[in-house]
């Protein structure tokens, strides 16, 4: 079965089954499981259930194809992932589709997204042959320091549904660039685009066992024995701090080095005497880039109170203006959320934020088939309420006044998160601002900050490590001191 809004590419261009050892194979036991439409609820296809023993056999493949491509000249390396890079981009169209089909978001999303996803295999193609090292004589003059960098090993890719090309590319990227084998498992609602991602890559010239995918139902028990097995040397993760948590403790028994890029409640500060209008195009697309689905999405706006009146004007005429329904119609410009349960807590959230006296100006639920959700603005929100304590995931704009910026640094640091955070107002000012707030990200007077060639990633509870950038490429890199 295919999902009838897909063209005769996009359709085309569909794997439903695990990729193990350079093969496509349906489940060690047969099962399947539906991937659904979230815009009507169709069923798109049915993918391979993987099994525990599927994934274990994926560690061990990858595990077989370690020496060998660890030993790969960075050169070749590089030129596969270049290679992937220009095949996917010839088909940007098609993954697009693809994402738009079992994500649900609005075309112009899906589009940017395949861009963006993209570009990370043509950075990391380029960080391939740049990897360091050192060679120096020691203060004792007695050897020569010789530092080498080699790759960690098997590595365990976890993604999110929200990205599901972006957050594959960022990982599978500098991982095959440093030199390990993989085992990509993506969200159970979006496997086709990862499917996708690693086809192109096996057409572009990975070797067997370099590049695996599964998706285990129920996930936990088979990504526990991965991490379990001793051939796992890293694991790779993207979703929400309490999954996080668990997988950390899973990676302590075999000391697995593991980074985390985890949940994010991203403060937005309009600062005194900035420009309303600047500030909310900039907000727009901080909260509502992937339809407000994206760990990076603004959640909590602190705007002074001698903009407060203006500011909620404009973005709650800007929030109207956008047009809900199917991403196959480009003309529409917010989609669909990933599914019904993740449209029932945007909506719990806002109707507890309302009991708790906030004031709905605009939006609210729809009716109607899919799992959309309407552009909404609440006002009267008080620090410390639930929906600013929880990342939304959704279209739901949610505005405090504040007098002091004092006050307004405090709020926005008042989390256990730390993952971005966004400052408009005059540049100095914005930048002392930007130098108090505890997240790994600033963005100041912009409202998109993301970039392969920058390092992506969180302070506290929002994360470990860095993705993207120079940095990224060293998670998957290990040091080793030889003295001659």
């Amino acid at each position: 079965m295919t999902d009838s809004t897909l063209s005769p590419s996009a359709g085309s261009a569909l794997r439903r089954d695990s990729f193990i050892d350079g093969e496509w194979r349906p489940a060690g036991d047969g099962r399947r499981y539906p991937v659904h439409n979230p815009a009507d609820g169709s069923v798109i296809t049915e993918f391979a259930a993987a099994t525990t023993e599927d994934c274990l056999a994926a560690v061990e493949a990858a595990e077989r194809a370690f020496p060998a491509w660890a030993a790969r000249a960075p050169r070749d390396r590089s030129e596969i992932l270049r290679s992937a890079f220009e095949l996917m981009t010839a088909e940007a169209e098609t993954m697009a589709e693809l994402i738009i089909a079992e994500n649900g978001k609005a075309y112009a999303d899906a589009k940017a997204e395949a861009t963006y996803a993209i570009e990370f295999f043509r950075w990391f193609a380029e960080e391939a042959v740049r990897v360091g090292g050192d060679y120096r004589l020691a203060p004792a003059g007695d050897k020569r320091i010789v530092v080498t960098q080699q790759p960690i090993g098997v590595s365990v890719l976890i993604t999110p549904w929200n990205f599901p090309a972006a957050m594959a590319t960022r990982k599978l990227g500098p991982a095959l660039a440093a030199g390990c084998p993989v085992i990509l498992k993506p969200a159970a609602e979006t496997p086709l685009t990862a499917a996708y991602v690693v086809d192109a890559l096996a057409r572009a010239g990975v070797p067997r066992g370099v590049v695996n995918l599964v998706t285990p139902d129920p996930p936990g028990p088979a990504v526990a024995a991965m991490l379990h097995h001793e051939a796992v040397r890293k694991l790779s993760f993207t979703g929400s701090t309490e999954v996080g948590r668990e997988l950390l403790r899973q990676s302590a028994d075999q000391v697995i080095d593991a980074s985390m890029e985890l949940g994010g409640n991203a403060p937005f500060l309009v600062l005194p005497g900035a420009d309303a209008d600047d500030a909310v195009a900039g907000a727009m697309i901080a909260k509502m880039r992937n339809g407000g689905a994206a760990c990076t999405a603004a959640n909590r706006f602190y705007v002074h109170n001698s903009l407060l009146a203006e500011f909620t004007t404009k973005i709650t005429d800007a929030m109207r203006a956008f047009r809900m329904g199917p991403g196959h119609d480009h003309a529409n410009t917010l989609g669909a959320l990933v599914s019904d349960t993740e449209r029932d807590k945007v909506a719990g959230l806002v109707d507890r934020a309302l009991t708790a006296g906030a004031e709905l100006i605009t939006g609210g639920p729809t009716d109607g088939p899919g799992a959309f959700y309407q552009p909404t603005v609440l006002t009267g929100v008080r620090h410390g309420t639930e929906i600013t304590t929880t990342e939304i995931f959704g279209p739901v704009v949610t505005i405090i006044g504040f007098d002091s910026v004092d006050d307004a640094i405090t709020m926005a640091n008042d989390t256990i998160y730390g993952l971005i955070s966004y400052v408009y107002g005059e540049r100095g000012h914005a930048l002392a601002v930007a130098e108090r707030l505890e997240s790994g990200m600033v963005a100041v007077n912009r409202g998109v900050l993301s970039d392969p060639a920058a390092p992506f990633g969180g302070m506290k509870q929002s994360g470990l490590g860095r993705e993207g950038g120079f940095a990224g490429i060293e998670e998957f890199l290990e040091s080793k001191y030889i003295g001659i």
